[in-house]
């Protein structure tokens, strides 16, 4: 009886990424409100009830998915391990592979600014998020200042909040003109003014 308990927990937790995988993948493609649950469910092979066995709700769904992106990038870049300019280089590489998914720049976009009212589903959410991203990139401004490779007069806390809100500016000008923006470029350039020279 255990060992079935046990295969049935590793199968619905299969089957559970693999919603999330495909529902990931459908929002890029078309956006969070365009995408259906039923469209979702099939492909993955399963009828639209069992995808709400695992996720009751579009909502509930949305939230998995942006923490598991968040999950899957980490790893991808290596954001949980690096230090320094390192980090911050491989958030830089972050965004310039964001460039090849227009759909899930979009639905982060228009979510974060939805979550700003403190009912929205995603507004804990965004809060822990967005303090997670200020203190990753503040403790990247800190390990290159401890390293001294900051330029003199930067506060590292500043320059953390500051680069978060960058990112987030060149997402929304990108979105609105692909062509001529270039968010990787821009944050490049960006960094290599608030380290040394050679850093």
């Amino acid at each position: 009886m255990t060992e079935v308990l046990v295969r049935s927990y590793a199968n619905g937790r299969a089957r559970r990424q693999l919603i999330l995988d495909e529902a990931t993948t459908l929002f890029g493609e078309v956006g969070y409100r365009a995408a259906s649950l039923r469209e979702i469910a099939a492909r993955v092979g399963i009828s639209h009830p069992g995808l709400l066995h695992h996720f009751p709700a579009k909502q509930a769904l949305l939230l998995a998915v942006l923490e598991h992106r968040d999950e899957v990038d980490a790893q991808r870049f290596g954001l949980d391990h690096l230090q320094g300019v390192e980090l911050l280089r491989h958030m830089v590489d972050l965004v310039d592979f964001n460039a090849t998914r227009p759909g899930i720049v979009e639905l982060y976009c228009v979510l974060s600014a939805e979550s700003t009212a403190p009912d929205h589903p995603a507004h804990a959410f965004f809060v822990s998020r967005y303090a997670r991203s200020v203190a990753q990139c503040a403790a990247g401004f800190e390990g290159a200042q401890a390293a001294g490779l900051l330029r003199p007069g930067i506060d590292p806390d500043a320059a953390g909040r500051a680069f978060v809100a960058l990112t987030d500016g060149l997402q929304v000008q990108w979105l609105l003109d692909r062509d001529s923006v270039d968010m990787a470029t821009v944050l490049r350039a960006t960094l290599a003014q608030l380290v040394v020279a050679g850093a």
